[in-house]
């Protein structure tokens, strides 16, 4: 395990454990982004096939340490601000599936930062919300835009203007959270549920995140146009080529499709 002040991350069996251990409001500022900057090097270095972002304490993160923004000028603002971007984008854009596990308050740049995640599990009394508005300003990470290509426009905007706080429930319900979990299962279903992809095809889930880069960025053409310049290498993979004749020769002899040893490579 690399443990720094406010980050930690660790892998075993293939999934990375990122936490954030900044409680109890796990605010994030730039000691944490420089930190969380180094353990996504960890990971992309290392042999981690999923990963899972968590954090300490009742809370996910109440949001940004706003502290020292009155000291920043604009010039150091703006540099700031785009290191932040920046690393929060290099996680949304791992080349491995990534679970955020969500409790309790998930506000402003938590938020920003878990709704990078491909998928989020929440505790069932985690809530959610864009508090920026109630000191004049917008979600500065990306965080209402993302929030839409989930839940719709309308909603992401009501969210934004309201800064009210959103259930998981109401979460789930409108795409933002995958699933909903008792408090006490919601590691373990976490960790879980990354060890199961883990263990699946994870050059086949990278071209899919991808893809869907892809659509976020330019829709369906877009998409359309690199889908097989994305797919096609896939089938070059010691995977694919297990997997395929595999299939092939249940198929013909009658028998359920076995499960592969998946290596990702």
């Amino acid at each position: 395990m690399t443990r720094m002040s406010h980050v930690s991350v660790s892998t075993r069996h293939g999934v990375a454990a990122l936490v954030l251990h900044r409680p109890p409001q796990n605010r994030i500022g730039t000691t944490m982004v420089d930190e969380l900057d180094r353990a996504l090097d960890e990971i992309a270095a290392g042999d981690a096939r999923a990963v899972v972002l968590s954090a300490e304490g009742p809370d996910f993160s109440f949001g940004g340490d706003i502290e020292p923004w009155p000291d920043w000028d604009r010039r150091e603002m703006r540099r700031r601000f785009e290191h932040f971007l920046q690393t929060f984008n290099r996680f949304e854009r791992l080349p491995v599936p990534t679970i955020a596990a969500v409790q309790g308050l998930c506000f402003g740049g938590g938020l920003e930062l878990a709704v990078r995640a491909d998928v989020i599990i929440a505790g069932r009394t985690a809530r959610f919300g864009h508090p920026e508005q109630s000191i004049g300003i917008v979600t500065l990470l990306g965080g209402v835009y993302r929030i839409a290509e989930r839940a719709g426009r309308s909603r992401a905007m009501r969210w934004a203007l309201t800064s009210e706080q959103v259930d998981a429930a109401e979460m789930e319900r409108f795409g933002v959270v995958d699933r909903v979990v008792d408090d006490a299962d919601l590691l373990d279903e976490a960790t879980g549920f990354a060890a199961r992809v883990a263990a699946g095809p994870t050059l086949a889930h990278a071209a899919h995140k991808a893809l869907l880069r892809t659509w976020a960025v330019g829709g369906v053409a877009a998409a359309d146009e690199v889908i097989l310049d994305v797919a096609l290498p896939l089938f070059d993979s010691a995977d694919t080529r297990t997997a395929i004749p595999t299939a092939v020769e249940a198929l013909r002899a009658g028998r359920p499709r076995p499960p592969m040893p998946f290596q990702g490579r």
